[in-house]
């Protein structure tokens, strides 16, 4: 094809994209329901929040901090009872459990510990507040959240935030970023995207008539028309649509091979999916790496840090 000619199919292909996406958005959510998600904590049974307040009190209040005592708990209890154990410490020795995981702990070990004792919604306005409000705005962060939560997910991180941090989450985004980057992360705060069923003909028509004016998958059409960060949105946006323990495998793939063990991203990922989908993120990491999540977390990180993300992990027998 001439070069004059490509670059006019790839200017309608271009025109095309917004149309597109949001026709593989209705696509997506009308085949995202057709598997079971599964993650790898669930809530303990024969649960004792006293007994557990008691134990952790003696692992952070003797001489030396018992760790594999908090591990041992705070790994295998669900966010639910680990809110319950919070309560029964305050009651029991008045102070803040996570005060005192603050003021034990150090490191990762220390933000795995404490990232587990926030509710889901706290912990992802948490995350977002230092991805925006640190010294270098983690446009990363913005997106893994941003881009895979559900609207009524978004509403609860938005009242998170604001009672956490005094501060509107989308006025920060507004003024921490800029371009359509900016306002793409606006329109996903906003918590509107339509979910639940929806027609794929319409769908598959749009997708089709991508396809014949492109040549091209959606993804590599977004890659080659954009790039930056907006473009890691976009491309964000439409893998979480088709398969979102995918899109976090490969997340946590890069987090750990791209960037030398990018200990803030592999701790957000691990305890944000632990209770949804962490199990068929493992096994989507296994089918598309050759080696199990568990396997790599193993070789790069060490000591009681190791301990405790591989605890969350929960390995199978034939990960060790």
């Amino acid at each position: 094809m001439p070069p004059r000619l490509r670059q006019r199919c790839h200017c309608a292909a271009a025109s095309l994209l917004p149309r597109v996406g949001w026709a593989l958005a209705q696509l997506g959510a009308a085949a995202g329901s057709d598997f079971q998600t599964q993650g790898t904590i669930l809530p303990a049974p024969d649960f004792n929040p006293i007994m557990d307040a008691q134990l952790l009190g003696g692992a952070l209040q003797g001489i030396s901090c018992e760790k594999d005592v908090l591990i041992e708990i705070l790994t295998q209890r669900c966010n639910s009872q680990r809110l319950m154990i919070a309560e029964a410490y305050r009651d029991m020795y008045g102070r803040d459990l996570i005060t005192d995981l603050k003021e034990n702990l150090s490191h990762h070990f220390k933000e795995v510990m404490v990232g587990l004792m926030y509710p889901p919604a706290s912990y992802d306005a948490h995350e977002l507040w230092h991805a925006l409000k640190g010294v270098d705005t983690e446009e990363k962060c913005l997106i893994d959240i941003l881009a895979s939560r559900s609207n009524m997910e978004l509403f609860q991180i938005k009242e998170a935030y604001l009672m956490q941090y005094n501060t509107d989450l989308q006025q920060d985004i507004d003024s921490e970023t800029s371009g359509h980057f900016r306002d793409t992360l606006m329109n996903l705060a906003q918590g509107t995207r339509m979910e639940g069923y929806a027609d794929p003909s319409t769908a598959s028509q749009d997708a089709m008539e991508f396809q014949s004016v492109s040549g091209q998958d959606i993804v590599d059409a977004i890659n080659e028309c954009y790039d930056g960060y907006f473009q890691e949105l976009l491309v964000a946006i439409v893998l979480c649509i088709r398969d979102k323990p995918s899109y976090f495998a490969y997340r946590l793939y890069n987090a750990i091979h791209d960037f030398g063990f990018h200990n803030k991203t592999v701790i957000r990922i691990l305890i944000a999916r632990s209770e949804i989908d962490l199990m068929n993120i493992r096994q989507r990491y296994k089918e598309r790496y050759g080696k199990s999540l568990f396997h790599d977390i193993k070789h790069f990180a060490s000591g009681h840090y190791e301990s405790a993300l591989l605890a969350i992990c929960a390995g199978d027998t034939e990960d060790y």
